[in-house]
């Protein structure tokens, strides 16, 4: 999903593959042997195989509306790591503990230090600006929001109750922004979708 948006809101077209983990095309296996996705392969045939670098190559050059440098600061890049570390890790076992059942920590213990590692620094940092990037998005809000927005799913009125109003009124905003509509178009089964520029 954050590779998708940075594309879009990079103005770039592309075509994206509905891809079937349990049943993996030969075209991801041909041009990625890890086969894990996202994947983008370029017109000059390299491929990138990391969200965070496609949003890199997305957005980056040329950053002519800043939303790549805004997320280089210091405290971009912690709510980065924050995010793809220890938050994921709890993510995981909040949303899917039928798959974690042999862990020690029971999955409320990881909703809760989901909490700590991610969300609530995230609620300080949105309560002065309504971006990460500050009055404008930058792409850590990208990079963030979709995990947030899997983190307020599990339990949504659980979430609705927790004092974390900058952060629901930030992923609100994203999720009936055109940029999170237009990614979030529904892909034909086995099929291909070619995103023309917003």
């Amino acid at each position: 999903m954050r590779a998708r948006m940075a594309l879009l809101q990079a103005g770039r077209a592309f075509e994206a593959v509905e891809v079937s983990l349990g049943n993996k095309p030969a075209i991801l296996l041909a041009i990625s042997p890890k086969a894990t996705v996202p994947v983008l392969q370029l017109p000059d045939g390299s491929v990138i195989e990391e969200s965070w670098d496609i949003l890199r190559w997305a957005l980056a050059v040329p950053d002519v509306h800043g939303w790549w440098a805004r997320a280089q600061s210091p405290a971009n890049l912690d709510l980065l790591l924050r995010n793809d570390g220890d938050f994921k890790h709890h993510l995981d076992r909040w949303k899917y503990p039928q798959r974690y059942a042999t862990e020690s920590l029971a999955p409320d213990s990881h909703r809760d230090r989901a909490m700590d590692v991610l969300l609530q620094p995230l609620e300080a940092r949105l309560n002065s600006a309504p971006y990460l990037g500050g009055a404008t998005p930058c792409a850590t809000d990208l990079a963030v929001m979709p995990f947030v927005r899997q983190f307020a799913a599990v339990d949504p009125i659980w979430f609705a109750r927790q004092n974390l109003p900058s952060v629901r009124a930030w992923l609100d905003g994203w999720l009936v922004s055109p940029l999170f509509v237009t990614c979030m178009v529904k892909l034909p089964a086995a099929g291909v979708i070619r995103f023309p520029s917003l």
